[in-house]
C-alpha cells in the first residue's frame, strides 16, 4: 500500500552505488506513488529534482563528506539532501550532526526512509543516528613519576572500583532504604574523586565532575542513538519537537543520575511526572503569549523573569489538584491554596543560563551561539543545546517548587501520603532529607558554585533516557565572577593560590620521593650489602679453619 499520494509527480535523483541504487529504486518506486526516481548525476528533465538522496562510500572521511554535502547542496538548490549512511562508517555522531543536510539517516529501515522523505517534502528536517558502545577510558593522566603519581593512580583506582560495584548494586534497583546508601556512597566517592585530582592530577582535571560531560559535549554526542524530527523548520516547528522530546522523557521515568540529592526525589513518582509535565504546559502557554504579541517581544528577557513566579504557581497548583482536600487543623482544607499560601516561589533561580539567547530562538527563530558558532536554530546540533536549557530550567524549577513542598509537608502530616514518597511518611525521614539537601545547598552556595564561576564552567541538569544527567557547558562567567561574596571570593584565591603553588609542590613531593628511593637504595642498601658481605666471609673463614 503507498504511503501517500503527492498532488504532483516527485522527481527524486538518487546517487549511490549501482546495486544500492537499484534496491532504493524498486523500494521508491514501488511505495511512492507518482515517483520517478533519476539515477546517477545527469541533470533530469525538466527543471531540478524535489529532493536528492545521496548514500556514500563507507569509507568516506569527515572533512571529504562535509564538503560533498555542500557542494550537492549549492548545485541542487532548492532541493533537499537527504544523506544514507550504511553500516561501516567511522564517522562519529558530533560529525554527522555537524552535516549541513537536511536529511541524514544511519542504516535506516524502509518505513524509516520512507516516513523521512515525507517530513522533507512537507519542509521539515530529519535526524536518525545510532546508538554508539560507549568510548573506552583514556589512560591515566601522567604527572611525572614519584610519589604524587603513586597518590594519585593508586586512589582513582580504588574509588573506580567502589564506583563500579555502587553501580552494579544499583541495577536493577533496590529497595528504598539500600537505594539511599548507595547514592550516598556515590557521592563521597564523587568528592573524593575530586578532592584526589585537587591534590594531586594536573590542573585540567582539578574538580572536573567525574560523572559529568566533557565540556562542549553535546547530547546525542555521548554514544547514545539520536533521533531528531522537525515537522517544520520555524520556531514553532522547534518548540513543538522539544516539547515533544521532553514529554516523552519525562513519562518514560525521572531517575536519578546526576549525582546529587535532588528535592524532586522525595515527591512521588507520579507528582514528580505531574509537576514536570506541568511546568513544559506553562512554558508552552508563555512561548506561545510572547511568539503572539509583537509588543512583549522587545524585552524577552526582562518579561520572562517577571512571569517566572506566575509559572510556577499555576504549576504548582496543577501538580496538587484544585479539587483535592485534605484534614488540616480539624477541617478540610484544599491542597493547593494552601501549598501556595505557604510557599515563597518569588526568588529568581541565580544559576541559571540567559534567558535571552533561548528565547529568541524558540520565540522569533533567532540564530543561536553553540560552541563558538552561530547556528540556524533548525540545525541539529542547535536543536539539541536549546533542549539541554529548557531541560535544565525544567529541572531547576522543579527542584525550587519540590523544596517548598517538603518544607509544607513537614508541618502538614496528611499531605506526605498524598505527594511524598512512601518512606518519607515518617517525621524522622522527612527532617532529614531536608536537612540533607540544606547542608548540600550551603556547600554549593560556598564552595562548588564559586569553583564552577572561576573555571568558566555552568552545570546543566537534563533528562535523558529516562534519567537526569549533569553537562558541563563552558561559558564566559566574569560578570558573576565580581559579584560574588567575600567568602566565595576567598575560594577562588584559594583556587588561584593552589595553581600557583601547585607545580612547586609536586616538584618537591617528586623530589623527596626520589630521595627517599635514594637513600633506600644506594645508602642503605648497600651499607646492608657491606654487612651481609662481611658476614658472609667471616662464616667462610671460620669453616676454613674448621
Amino acid at each position: 500500500m503507498p504511503v501517500g499520494s503527492a498532488p504532483v509527480p516527485l522527481t527524486l535523483l538518487l546517487l549511490a552505488d549501482p546495486l544500492a541504487a537499484a534496491g532504493l529504486t524498486r523500494l521508491l518506486e514501488g511505495e511512492i506513488a507518482d515517483c520517478r526516481v533519476l539515477v546517477g548525476e545527469a541533470e533530469p528533465p525538466p527543471g531540478r529534482p524535489d529532493l536528492v538522496i545521496w548514500q556514500p562510500q563507507p569509507s568516506m572521511d569527515a572533512l571529504r563528506l562535509l564538503v560533498e554535502c555542500r557542494h550537492l547542496q549549492e548545485r541542487w538548490q532548492p532541493a533537499a539532501l537527504l544523506v544514507i549512511l550504511v553500516a561501516g562508517h567511522r564517522l562519529s555522531q558530533p560529525q554527522l550532526l555537524a552535516l549541513p543536510a537536511l536529511g541524514v539517516l544511519e542504516a535506516p529501515s524502509p518505513r524509516q526512509l520512507l516516513a523521512a522523505i515525507t517530513t522533507l517534502r512537507s519542509g521539515g528536517r530529519v535526524l536518525e543516528l545510532q546508538e554508539r558502545p560507549q568510548p573506552e577510558p583514556g589512560p591515566d593522566p601522567v604527572i611525572g613519576p614519584g610519589l604524587g603519581q603513586w597518590l594519585l593512580i593508586g586512589g582513582l583506582q580504588q574509588i573506580e572500583a567502589d564506583l563500579a560495584l555502587c553501580q552494579r548494586l544499583l541495577s536493577p534497583p533496590p529497595g528504598p532504604l539500600t537505594r539511599l546508601v548507595l547514592e550516598g556512597r556515590l557521592r563521597e566517592l564523587a568528592v573524593a574523586r575530586q578532592l584526589l585530582l585537587w591534590l594531586w592530577g594536573p590542573l585540567h582535571l582539578a574538580w572536573s565532575s567525574g560523572s559529568a560531560a566533557q565540556p562542549g559535549a553535546e547530547g546525542a554526542g555521548t554514544g547514545a542513538a539520536a533521533s531528531l524530527t522537525l515537522s517544520q523548520r520555524s520556531a514553532e516547528g522547534i518548540w513543538s519537537t522539544i516539547e515533544g522530546r521532553l514529554q516523552a522523557a519525562v513519562r518514560r521515568g525521572v531517575a536519578n543520575g546526576s549525582g546529587q540529592l535532588l528535592a524532586i526525589e522525595g515527591l512521588a513518582p507520579q507528582r514528580r511526572a505531574d509537576l514536570l509535565l506541568a511546568l513544559m504546559q506553562q512554558l508552552t502557554l508563555l512561548r506561545q503569549r510572547l511568539a503572539e504579541d509583537p509588543s512583549l517581544q522587545a524585552s524577552l528577557a526582562e518579561q520572562w523573569q517577571q512571569l517566572q513566579p506566575e509559572l510556577r504557581r499555576q504549576a504548582l497548583r496543577a501538580m496538587a489538584n484544585p479539587y483535592v482536600q485534605l484534614p488540616l487543623a480539624g477541617g478540610l482544607q484544599p491542597v493547593a491554596d494552601t501549598l501556595l499560601r505557604s510557599s515563597n516561589l518569588d526568588p529568581v533561580l541565580a544559576d541559571l543560563p540567559d534567558p535571552g539567547g533561548f528565547l529568541a530562538a524558540l520565540v522569533q527563530g533567532r540564530p543561536v551561539l553553540v560552541d563558538g558558532q552561530l547556528l540556524p536554530p533548525d540545525e541539529p546540533r542547535a536543536v539539541l543545546h536549546l533542549e539541554q536549557l529548557v531541560s535544565n530550567w525544567l529541572l531547576c524549577s522543579a527542584e525550587q517548587i519540590a523544596a517548598e513542598v517538603l518544607a509544607c509537608c513537614s508541618n502538614w502530616p496528611e499531605l506526605r501520603r498524598y505527594l511524598l514518597q512512601p518512606d518519607l511518611l515518617a517525621t524522622r525521614n522527612l527532617e532529614r532529607l531536608r536537612n540533607q539537601l540544606n547542608a548540600q545547598e550551603r556547600w554549593s552556595a560556598w564552595f562548588e558554585r564559586p569553583v564552577e564561576i572561576y573555571e568558566s564552567r555552568r552545570r546543566l541538569l537534563c533528562l535523558a533516557a529516562g534519567r537526569i544527567q549533569p553537562v558541563t557547558l563552558l561559558e564566559p562567567r566574569d560578570a558573576e565572577l565580581r559579584q560574588l561574596g567575600w567568602l566565595q571570593q576567598m575560594v577562588t584565591l584559594a583556587l588561584e593560590t593552589r595553581d600557583a603553588v601547585g607545580p612547586q609542590l609536586r616538584r618537591l613531593v617528586k623530589g623527596l620521593g626520589d630521595l627517599v628511593v635514594v637513600l633506600l637504595t644506594q645508602v642503605i642498601g648497600r651499607a646492608i650489602g657491606l654487612v651481609g658481605r662481611g658476614v658472609m666471609q667471616g662464616m667462610g673463614r671460620s669453616f676454613g679453619k674448621g
